[in-house]
């Protein structure tokens, strides 16, 4: 087979994201999602709205997010919509919270090694194609979160994240924290739901992680630890995986202490 392409710029600027995008030859059409982390009340690193309205623009696309399950600013639609008022989401485009309301919309994994089915914001059904743009950064159970926890993590609904995290033993949040399973399981069961999306959107889907603002800590995290490595630069690609790996050897291969 031949490999992915993954495409590199150093210069990160909201102009070399479209570049980025432009690079992959694959024009989005029809209803475009663009999957975004909200950032978690109190988070200093996630990607500013103001720095990516360009791209969103340019796609001509609607920012989409789903609740947490976990306690914070974003485990209700209440709380979360309010926060995405103070993080300045819908200032410049539009902004979607796929699971504002129920039902969930369940996607079938028919050859999943852990999820025979995933839970995602009902609202996805409105959208044509999608475009993942992530910003790379470490995550606490995860070990780093990319395009893949965005597919997966990212667009599970709030029952749809507690199923994934408990490896398909629940969907309430209230009973995430007693049924966490052995890690190798919780990472299969990502990878799990992030096929379900792939497989959704049928080839109608691209992927662009920015490694800006470079810490051990999700945007997820309300006192995320400050970067610890330079910005490293921005990448796209239209496989997931092969996106991942390329800044996951992006960060090994530094030279930059803080690698570390």
């Amino acid at each position: 087979m031949e490999k992915s392409k993954v495409f590199f710029i150093k210069e990160i600027t909201p102009e070399n994201i479209i570049k980025a995008y432009e690079a992959l030859g694959k024009k989005l059409t029809g209803n475009v999602a663009v999957k975004m982390h909200s950032g978690e009340a109190g988070n200093q690193n996630y990607l500013r709205a103001d720095f990516v309205q360009d791209v969103i623009h340019h796609v001509n696309g609607t920012v989409v997010e789903c609740n947490t399950a976990y306690e914070g600013a974003r485990n209700s639609t209440e709380k979360h919509q309010k926060l995405i008022q103070e993080h300045e989401w819908e200032k410049y485009f539009s902004f979607d919270l796929l699971d504002a309301e129920g039902p969930d919309m369940i996607l079938e994994i028919p050859n999943g090694k852990i999820l025979k089915k995933n839970y995602v914001g009902k609202n996805l059904a409105n959208y044509d194609s999608m475009l993942v743009l992530s910003h790379f950064k470490g995550h606490a159970m995860g070990g780093y979160g990319g395009a893949l926890k965005q597919l997966s993590i990212g667009i599970a609904s709030s029952a749809g994240k507690a199923y994934i995290h408990t490896a398909g033993a629940v969907t309430d949040q209230k009973e995430l924290w007693s049924h966490i399973p052995e890690q190798d399981h919780f990472l299969e069961a990502m990878a799990d739901a992030a096929e379900s999306v792939v497989d959704y959107f049928k080839g109608n889907i691209a992927f662009i992680n920015v490694m800006k603002n470079i810490s051990v800590d999700c945007d997820c995290d309300g006192n995320a630890s400050a970067p610890c490595m330079a910005d490293i630069g921005i990448l796209a690609s239209l496989d997931p995986i092969a996106i991942d790996q390329a800044c996951l050897d992006l960060v090994y291969n530094s030279e930059d202490p803080g690698k570390d």
